[in-house]
């Protein structure tokens, strides 16, 4: 079978890409197959947080490139950007995908079919489907803004937050992607 991401939809996927996953993704629901399948979705939407370092635009790319445009999925970005410079990150992921993708404003509401990625200088946090923007407290060296944004939208979405860590060295992440795979998984009956 082809890999899609939106394939597939549980608790995280935690690989480095390469194209292809390096592990196979865990704790997942399979929620479409076959060429033309509508998808099945959660009541609401699930909604996939994305971190990366600032070195990781090929992976990005990459994600991007292989992201279905109606997948019915919304994607929030938070990657490490320099506080000082403006960010063309929006601009060049529009290149490689369809869906609409914007730079996030304070109190945006999450939408199906839609990539937000977080401005420079901001911390984000996510209730209620809506993302909130807050001037960092900390300096740029001691911030973990992937773990804070992923341990929100483990909290706000449960079982429909999915988590992606693309690239990077460091450990911002790792503690929001435990939170998680900690959600309350869904039942069906």
């Amino acid at each position: 079978m082809e890999y899609n991401p939106c394939n597939i939809v549980g608790k995280c996927w935690l690989y480095k890409w390469g194209g292809m996953p390096k592990k196979k993704p865990i704790d997942t629901l399979q929620l479409a197959s076959g060429a033309g399948a509508k998808n099945t979705v959660l009541p609401g939407f699930p909604i996939v947080g994305i971190g990366a370092s600032a070195g990781g635009l090929e992976a990005l790319e990459g994600l991007f490139r292989a992201i279905p445009d109606h997948c019915g999925m919304a994607f929030v970005l938070v990657q490490h950007l320099d506080p000082g410079r403006a960010s063309m990150l929006t601009a060049i992921l529009q290149r490689y995908t369809k869906m609409e993708v914007v730079e996030v404003t304070d109190n945006l509401r999450v939408a199906p079919d839609h990539a937000y990625v977080i401005p420079p200088n901001r911390d984000m946090l996510i209730f209620d489907r809506t993302l909130r923007l807050n001037a960092p407290k900390q300096s740029h060296g001691h911030r973990f803004p992937i773990d804070a944004f992923f341990r929100s939208l483990a909290e706000d979405q449960a079982e429909r937050a999915i988590g992606v860590i693309l690239s990077g060295t460091g450990t911002d992440g790792t503690e929001g992607l435990r939170t998680i795979v900690g959600a309350p998984l869904c039942q069906h009956h």
